[in-house]
């Protein structure tokens, strides 16, 4: 039977006490029944301490922090428990039962919240620095000129840019990391005692991710603040957090301080956390899952051992080295030269027409079998090099061979008999799956638009493409079932199954995976990635694996690709990357990635 929570205990002093959750209960309102989000959590957060809650999508750990905020919306209610909040010079509150007027006063001025996507927490019509000064006049009397002095010191803080002509700036004209360093600014701007960041980094890369985590720990110690940390990703959790709570399924499975969780994990739920996690100092034959150390007995989690001896097994440098070699005797399957991509930039006022040079004369090779890992900040080209080779951008400069032949220039009918062959999977499965067709549907299409191809004619009666959409569906572990139901029904893991499912659909040779798990959980991202590596072993498939994560991507390439302003700065075999690493900004990466955890 599954261990019990480890006792999360209140600080020795009462008077070092800012928060106090106890059996906290939050439910949702759903279509047929009431969906009962957090069950009984209780926990304590000191002055100045940062608390950890991990968990995966539904656990319930962002429904807990919006209780504590009163930001459950009307669909959310919190229908049992007490949250005490001890603001200094004050006496304690519960939070649970203040007045809509009164916990606005408290939100913003001793709590803040900064949410995962600072893009749709901004309001696009309004300057950032005009959204700043705002917040701090509702909760502080100051002057408009007070409020704007005190703004440009926050982004000083934050470590923006240029402040003073930043606040004149609008939030699309700001990369993501400087967005979030905005709503940073916002959340201290009147120094609360209590910040929450709910996965704040998720979609940052891992240098940008790296900073906004300094970020918080230095605020945090100067202003003496307490967090708490909201995310899926435990390596990150090891990074910030002080003391940790686990939760799976609305309730608190472990608890207590960050390092002893690590390195001695008494749930199977948070062993399976830990282990699914891709570490890119070893390589595993694959990964492990959470199911793998747990299953459901009678409405009891029961812990068991891995049942596959593959998620265990490391495979040794010199296994992955003659694998290379081996491909490396073929002929490359795609041979890219001199490759160069520039877009134009909008002229001011009749000025000479400029250029944005996105890619920048690169060239390589990917051999048949081969996954080639490219990897980069956002910006550095990765995406653009994978949409060139798939004929999906314009101004393509320099030569993309696929199989010996041109196919840079092509359009039209022989453009589209290449897609056969050339396939992509997109990061977000919602987006590039129609949501007015079935999943069925959705499959089935490329064999439709492709059946006027003599190789594709059998495709032409609907009976033959139900059973090829059907076996595609069981082979990336979903069920025939499936294809009559659409899009919405299903889980993001599931959605990037049926998106893999319809890249497969023409048995193509050369798949692009752009960012195909950086929006999944860990448990599922480990699912997914080992999926895509045994579809690679049955059919024969080639990869071009673009991400900014270089765990993943060292889990899945032969090779890795670092590029940085349209430029390779590197190219090497995957082990070789990771830990002999002979550029600067590969190094720079490679130190951004938070401390790998590794399972006994």
């Amino acid at each position: 039977m599954s261990p019990s929570p480890a006792s999360d205990q209140a600080p020795n002093q009462t008077t070092d006490l800012l928060l106090a959750v106890s059996n906290l209960q939050v439910s949702f309102r759903g279509d047929d029944s009431l969906v009962h989000a957090v069950k009984n959590v209780s926990f304590d957060l000191a002055q100045g301490q940062t608390l950890g809650i991990v968990g995966e999508s539904g656990s319930g750990k962002s429904a807990t922090a919006l209780a504590i905020m009163g930001l459950l919306g009307e669909s959310g209610k919190i229908t049992n428990g007490q949250v005490l909040f001890h603001p200094k010079g004050s006496h304690p509150v519960d939070l649970v039962r203040v007045s809509p007027q009164k916990m606005l006063q408290y939100r913003g001025d001793r709590m803040a919240m900064v949410f995962q996507e600072p893009m749709t927490s901004l309001n696009p019509l309004f300057t950032c620095g005009y959204q700043v000064i705002e917040a701090i006049q509702m909760h502080q009397k100051v002057s408009k000129e007070e409020a704007e002095t005190r703004t440009i010191q926050l982004f000083n803080e934050v470590q923006l840019p240029n402040p003073e002509q930043l606040i004149e700036r609008y939030p699309h004209e700001l990369s993501g990391g400087q967005l979030q360093r905005v709503m940073i600014a916002m959340a201290i701007s009147c120094n609360p005692q209590l910040i929450i960041a709910d996965e704040p980094t998720t979609a940052l890369d891992v240098t940008v991710q790296a900073a906004i985590l300094q970020l918080l720990k230095e605020i945090q110690r100067s202003r003496q603040m307490s967090m708490i940390f909201i995310t899926h990703d435990l390596g990150i959790l090891a990074e910030i957090a002080d003391r940790a709570i686990v939760m799976n399924q609305g309730e608190i499975v472990e608890s207590g301080d960050t390092q002893s969780i690590f390195q001695s994990p008494k749930h199977p739920y948070t062993k399976g956390l830990i282990a699914c996690r891709p570490q890119p100092d070893r390589q595993l034959r694959l990964l492990p899952t959470v199911s793998d150390f747990m299953e459901l007995q009678n409405g009891v989690i029961v812990e068991k051992e891995p049942s596959d001896p593959r998620y265990l097994e490391v495979v040794p440098p010199e296994e992955t080295a003659a694998r290379l070699s081996e491909l490396q005797k073929q002929e490359p399957l795609l041979s890219v030269q001199n490759l160069r991509i520039e877009f134009p930039i909008r002229s001011v006022l009749g000025l000479k027409k400029r250029y944005l040079v996105a890619v920048n004369n690169i060239s390589f090779d990917v051999y048949p079998g081969e996954t080639l890992g490219l990897v980069g900040e956002s910006g550095c080209g990765k995406t653009t090099t994978g949409r060139a080779i798939l004929g999906l951008t314009n101004s393509v400069m320099g030569s993309v061979k696929f199989e010996g032949k041109e196919i840079s220039k092509l359009k039209g009918e022989a453009l589209q008999n290449l897609r056969c062959d050339l396939q992509v999977v997109f990061q977000d499965p919602y987006g590039s799956l129609n949501p007015r067709m079935s999943v069925g549907d959705a499959i089935a299409e490329p064999l439709i638009v492709h059946s006027h191809q003599e190789r594709f004619h059998r495709y032409r009666k609907a009976e033959a493409r139900k059973e090829r959409v059907a076996y595609l569906l069981e082979r990336v572990g979903l069920t025939a079932s499936a294809m009559r139901r659409y899009p919405h029904e299903f889980s993001g893991g599931q959605r990037q199954r049926i998106c893999i499912a319809r890249a497969l659909a023409l048995n193509p040779k050369l798949i692009v995976a752009d960012e195909p798990v950086s929006a999944l959980d860990v448990s599922v991202q480990a699912q997914v990635l080992n999926l895509l590596k045994e579809l690679q072993a049955e059919f024969g498939l080639t990869y071009i694996f673009i991400s900014h994560d270089l765990g993943v991507v060292k889990f899945m390439s032969d090779r890795i690709m670092v590029m940085n302003k349209g430029a390779i700065v590197e190219l090497d075999t995957a082990e070789a990357i990771y830990t002999n690493p002979q550029q600067e900004y590969t190094q720079k990466l490679i130190s951004a990635i938070p401390k790998a955890l590794v399972f006994s």
